[in-house]
């Protein structure tokens, strides 16, 4: 006799938004100044073709590249300065609150508020990000301290996939009793591994937050609630997104500086594979619950790049699909990691009816894809 579970929910979203944007005219002028200082230092092994020069950026071709207009970051003033091209934090100490935990605080008071509950009535929290601010305590338990959750907490990291992986987790501890209310939060501050020193993706990524509350159906009380009818993780290994720094740099005798100690990707490659792996994840993930993709009212997917989406969706629905079923936040806030698709659900669902589905689908590094289908109770 089959297992009959109670019925979960997300109950509420958050989203902290950085207070600075950068427009991709700003950014591509820092960039270009950057390479002209470039070149002009290393003007004689250019010369010699030791060195190869450094070609400047535009608006045009990072629009067209990947559909971003411009990015929120946590601080603005270190990215633009062509001498250092990365944010300036100031150091805390450890009596004071991280930053990664300070947004993630702001996120989950949102989805709270939305879900009509108190840090008090969490018992897990789930800090899932592509990049941890550090190695332990976990980011998890601070979070928990600073809302005074109870219970437990723990990180988690599968890059791009973190949200959707983490909802899983926070899927199963709710229905199998394990948890009352779950927190996941996404906190993504990819300013500081992101390369922005690179012509071919210094315009990708941008900082924010997102939080979620999940709990059980009969436990919810909130006006706006999704029920979790399934979910699907899948992942194969490949190096074409990768990031190697780590505790063991420093064991290496590591350069500091080496690029491949930030974020690097074979991008082509990165297309041509991801896409046809998300729309038969997502196809199959429908046909074990006895669904079609057209039978979707709406796709939150990862927002990494705007042709990518608008692939994966042809691929599933058979045709081109405007903002109305596979909405676009990418323009706005750029790649944020596993933010993306969190916050494509927290934009875009107040207009569905109740009873009618949808996929919050993301995908990256590892590979690794996760999608959660969900309906408007």
């Amino acid at each position: 006799m089959q297992a009959s579970f109670p019925a979960v929910v997300i109950s509420g979203t958050g989203l902290y938004r950085p207070p600075h944007v950068i427009t991709n005219a700003e950014l591509v002028e820092a960039f270009n100044r950057y390479a002209d200082l470039h070149n002009a230092e290393h003007a004689t092994a250019i010369a010699t073709g030791e060195r190869a020069a450094l070609t400047h950026s535009s608006v045009e071709f990072i629009e067209k590249a990947s559909g971003i207009k411009q990015r929120y970051v946590i601080e603005k003033d270190g990215v633009l300065d062509p001498t250092r091209m990365y944010p300036r934090f100031a150091p805390r100490g450890d009596d004071q609150l991280s930053l990664m935990a300070e947004i993630a605080v702001a996120a989950a008071r949102q989805a709270l508020e939305q879900a009509g509950k108190t840090g008090a009535d969490v018992d897990a929290v789930l800090c899932s990000s592509a990049n941890m601010q550090r190695a332990y305590p976990a980011m998890a338990v601070e979070i928990q301290q600073a809302l005074g959750a109870g219970g437990y907490g723990f990180d988690m990291n599968v890059a791009c996939s973190s949200a959707t992986f983490a909802l899983e987790q926070a899927f199963n501890a709710v229905r199998s009793g394990a948890s009352k209310c779950v927190l996941v939060v996404n906190p993504e501050i990819t300013s500081a591994h992101l390369e922005w020193r690179d012509r071919d993706c210094h315009f990708i990524f941008g900082d924010v937050c997102t939080a979620l509350i999940v709990e059980r159906a009969e436990d919810a009380t909130g006006a706006d609630q999704w029920e979790i009818l399934g979910t699907q993780l899948a992942t194969q290994f490949s190096s074409n997104i990768r990031n190697n720094f780590g505790f063991m740099n420093r064991a290496e005798d590591r350069d500091p500086n080496d690029r491949d100690l930030t974020f690097y990707q074979e991008g082509r490659k990165v297309f041509k594979e991801v896409v046809p792996l998300a729309a038969a994840h997502i196809e199959g993930h429908l046909a074990k619950l006895g669904l079609e993709p057209t039978q979707m009212r709406r796709f939150w997917l990862h927002q990494a790049n705007q042709g990518m989406n608008q692939l994966v969706i042809k691929k599933l629905v058979g045709a081109d699909a405007g903002g109305d079923i596979a909405p676009l936040i990418l323009n706005e806030y750029a790649n944020t990691a596993s933010a993306g698709s969190v916050i494509a659900f927290h934009h875009h669902r107040a207009d569905l009816k109740a009873g009618e589905t949808g996929v919050i689908c993301s995908f990256g590094a590892g590979y690794s894809i996760g999608s959660v289908v969900v309906r408007k109770r």
